[in-house]
């Protein structure tokens, strides 16, 4: 089931890549946020204009450079990049001096956000094509990672989390928005690929996030349910009883600083 999960996500991101500016509000999957929901996010009307045109599609369910505390110079990491919104924004925040890495397995997201990056001539940022469970990044070579509501469309979140520890320099940090499990999913919706793809059934608890942070050697480790972001999840999945099974979270650790 894992490889046929990763298709229908692949192909429901192909889709909204596909679409001329418009977000995914427009497909079957209806998996977006509205500009009103975005800024209940956090993004600010100076930050989201402060991208490239077409970098903003409307994705996501929080807006991680709020916890990620970047400094100048830093090397950032954003899984599941998309069109590169997350990425710009950090690129501005950690200067010329910096470098911001994207990785996407959609090759639509990937042509788009390179593309965005050559409209504006920007040099501190790169996108390259990867899964998140299997990055394409040296080990202990990034200061912090990013992702925006895009761990839960993994069928396995352990790799994934084991690879961001591997990438992380020591002492370096997770500031991850994403949606988790607040009651058990039922079966039928984990087999939902348009659920899963709409970021709602592939959820799991903060409690096993928090056991598989512990247990890959995370420290710091924080899973925080964010108020308010229910009415969000509702409007991905009109009709389904799932949005009340989830939450947005705040998903914050640290690799050691021994290495360990």
């Amino acid at each position: 089931m894992g490889e046929d999960v990763r298709t229908a996500v692949r192909e429901t991101y192909a889709k909204i890549a596909a679409q001329d500016g418009t977000g995914c509000c427009d497909t079957a999957s209806d998996c977006c946020a509205t500009d009103t929901t975005e800024d209940r996010l956090g993004y600010s009307a100076a930050e989201k204009g402060s991208v490239p045109e077409g970098a903003d599609l409307g994705l996501g369910c929080g807006n991680p450079l709020t916890i990620a505390a970047l400094q100048t110079g830093e090397t950032v990491l954003d899984l599941g990049s998309g069109p590169g919104l997350d990425c710009f924004l950090a690129a501005n925040q950690v200067g010329a001096t910096g470098h911001v890495i994207g990785v996407d397995m959609t090759h639509e997201m990937l042509a788009r956000a390179r593309k965005n990056a050559e409209s504006v001539d920007v040099t501190n940022v790169e996108f390259r094509l990867g899964e998140i469970e299997h990055l394409p990044v040296a080990d202990a070579t990034v200061d912090v990672i990013l992702s925006n509501c895009v761990i839960n469309l993994a069928p396995d979140k352990r790799p994934v989390f084991a690879e961001a520890f591997r990438v992380l320099k020591p002492g370096g940090r997770l500031a991850i928005f994403d949606i988790v499990a607040r009651g058990p999913i039922p079966e039928a919706a984990r087999a939902d690929f348009d659920l899963r793809a709409s970021c709602v059934s592939g959820a799991i608890p903060i409690s096993d996030i928090e056991e598989m942070l512990a247990d890959i050697g995370y420290e710091e480790a924080t899973v925080t349910p964010v108020d308010g972001s229910r009415e969000m999840i509702a409007e991905w999945v009109p009709g389904s009883d799932v949005a009340d099974l989830v939450v947005s979270a705040k998903i914050q650790a640290r690799r050691p600083r021994g290495g360990a």
